[in-house]
């Protein structure tokens, strides 16, 4: 499979969750938490995001100050996007959107006429963005189920994580990095510790895990 190199981002609460149950998933941590998403999307050619994800958090997935943007990655079963949704009117990379599901509708207009529409698979989307868009560097910025596929197919490189001690969401719906708690993966994967930043005065901790192949 030719694929991007594929490197996914998220904070976690003391007790791993990336969401409270109410699915609060933003502005939660630090500056330099934020700041540190920046740096991770300006190194990218590509940036992934679930639908669920991209709506709650109102996300642009734009680089300030940047001539060069990457492009945006929308992945939804049914492609019901808001049309008035920031992404749209943000100027940025090209708006590319992943419709999964079987529903023959797609997209609104208002939708459509903005996007490069694709139907089909993550694997088949994945191949796609490096054959036919140049895409070496891809980055998922959430959310869990998104990236729970990503680690099903075994397809995480570069894994980021921010460790949050100063929060605790609780609660056994709350959201951790591969979605609901529910079935395991198929089979365990090997990571090694590439980069360790602890910030002490913010109460968190920057890690890379990378894949061991």
């Amino acid at each position: 499979m030719r694929r991007p190199r594929i490197s996914t981002n998220l904070a976690l609460s003391a007790d791993g969750k990336i969401t409270s149950v109410e699915g609060r998933s933003a502005d939660w941590t630090s500056r330099e938490d934020f700041l540190r998403l920046l740096e991770l999307r300006k190194n990218a050619d590509a940036l992934l995001i679930g639908r669920g994800t991209l709506e709650a958090d109102r996300m642009t997935m734009t680089v300030p100050d940047s001539e060069s943007q990457p492009l945006r990655c929308i992945v939804s079963r049914s492609g019901a996007l808001d049309p008035e949704h920031p992404v749209f009117a943000k100027a940025g990379g090209d708006i590319h959107l992943l419709v999964t599901g079987d529903l023959p509708a797609g997209p609104p207009p208002a939708v459509a006429a903005r996007v490069t529409l694709h139907r089909g698979t993550l694997t088949g989307f994945l191949e796609k963005l490096a054959r036919d868009h140049g895409v070496e560097r891809l980055h998922c910025e959430g959310g869990g189920q998104l990236i729970r596929e990503l680690a099903a197919l075994d397809v995480i490189d570069d894994f980021h994580v921010t460790l949050a001690a100063h929060t605790l969401f609780g609660g056994r719906d709350a959201r951790t990095a591969t979605g609901v708690p529910g079935d395991f993966l198929p089979e365990s994967l090997a990571f090694e510790v590439s980069h360790f930043e602890p910030l002490a005065a913010a109460g968190e901790c920057f890690v890379t895990y990378t894949r061991r192949r």
